[in-house]
């Protein structure tokens, strides 16, 4: 809905209970999972920490240990070096990627399987432990299901601007 109403051409093609991504077209879409990770990792801006922005959660992400319980407005805590905040921390956030195993040899932009039963999640949230919200760690669930602890970002290829470019928000 969002692309359609900024002029976008719609990434998304449902046929029935089938979902397919194009991602040549310049719509809004979810991240896929490597592209989560280098936009949680700050990018090639990296200062290589361990959460998204800093090595002390609390300074980056809303955990169990700071939360009380709730998720938070987005900003209020540090960003990390792509100016992105709670990439750790508070919510969850779906990927595009059905939960796979990696392969084992080094890859550019890497996609998941082209099927599977959960979809890849990641940063941790609010009721997770510091662990859960390192920039490597991975989860997965149900795309049908319901969690009171997961959200999303959308993510668009900029095709007209330059070939490869990533915008996330």
């Amino acid at each position: 809905e969002r692309s359609i109403k900024e002029g976008l051409e719609p990434c998304y093609i449902i046929d029935g209970k089938n979902t397919i991504c194009n991602f040549s077209v310049n719509g809004y879409r979810l991240p896929t999972e490597a592209e989560w990770e280098y936009a949680a990792r700050g990018g090639n801006k990296s200062h290589g920490y361990k959460y998204s922005g800093n090595d002390t959660t609390h300074v980056v992400a809303w955990t169990h240990d700071n939360s009380s319980g709730i998720t938070h407005p987005v900003g209020i805590l540090k960003e990390n070096e792509l100016n992105l905040y709670d990439m750790s921390g508070n919510v969850w956030e779906w990927c595009w990627d059905w939960n796979g195993k990696y392969k084992e040899n080094t890859q550019n932009d890497p996609r998941g399987p082209a099927s599977g039963r959960h979809r890849v999640l990641r940063g941790g949230s609010w009721c997770s432990d510091n662990f859960f919200c390192e920039v490597s760690e991975r989860g997965d669930y149900w795309p049908g299901g319901l969690q009171f602890n997961v959200g999303f970002r959308v993510a668009r290829s900029c095709i007209s601007q330059m070939e490869g470019s990533l915008n996330v928000e």
